[in-house]
């Protein structure tokens, strides 16, 4: 709808396109019928990013306890994404979807725990002796940090043969939390990298 009131109201082709979890909302062209109805009717029509779009999903199933496919959740993935043009006002939105397989789901909600960092992964780089892996995750689980995978990688080349690079990704409670961790491993004197 929007390249469509921006480029018809100009006598313009509308150029839309890409992927999203927006399916049902993701049409190539607004046909001359509805937008002919809507035309008139509608004031402004807000975009959204497809972040916003997983964002509003994933607040549906963890704080509605409501399945929400991508195009359904977009009256609130608008919310999220222009709060400003919302402050002070009562607001209905519609939940208009749910069609939504059970993998999209899992996707959606893993990566917005991860751009919350309750799911996180800690590179370290390590000497590859016994008792390492056991030292680090005595530092995690005493902060409780619940580690959910390990990767122990002794061919990376840019760590030395004697060493190992550990991936070990861990479920936290909030992004201070992760940052508690991280920070207790590196004081404990592990070499953390970016994962």
């Amino acid at each position: 709808m929007y390249p469509s009131f921006s480029a018809k109201r100009r006598g313009e082709a509308p150029k839309c396109g890409g992927a999203t979890i927006a399916e049902g909302i993701a049409i190539k062209a607004v046909g001359d019928i509805p937008f002919a109805l809507a035309d008139p009717l509608v004031e402004d029509v807000m975009v959204c990013d497809e972040e916003d779009f997983e964002k509003a999903v994933a607040f549906y199933a963890t704080y509605e306890k409501t399945v929400a496919e991508g195009a359904g959740a977009g009256g609130l993935a608008a919310l999220l994404r222009h709060p400003e043009r919302f402050a002070g006002h009562k607001v209905g939105l519609v939940l208009c979807g749910g069609n939504i397989d059970a993998r999209m789901l899992a996707v959606v909600l893993n990566r917005e725990m991860v751009r919350e960092r309750r799911l996180i992964v800690y590179r370290i780089l390590g000497d590859d002796r016994p008792g390492m892996l056991s030292a680090m995750a005595a530092v995690i689980g005493g902060l409780g940090g619940n580690i959910i995978d390990v990767v122990h990688n002794r061919l990376a080349l840019d760590v030395p043969a004697k060493g190992a690079e550990f991936d070990i990704m861990v479920e936290t409670r909030d992004s201070a939390h992760a940052d508690e961790i991280g920070q207790a491993l590196k004081d404990k004197g592990y070499a953390l990298r970016m994962g």
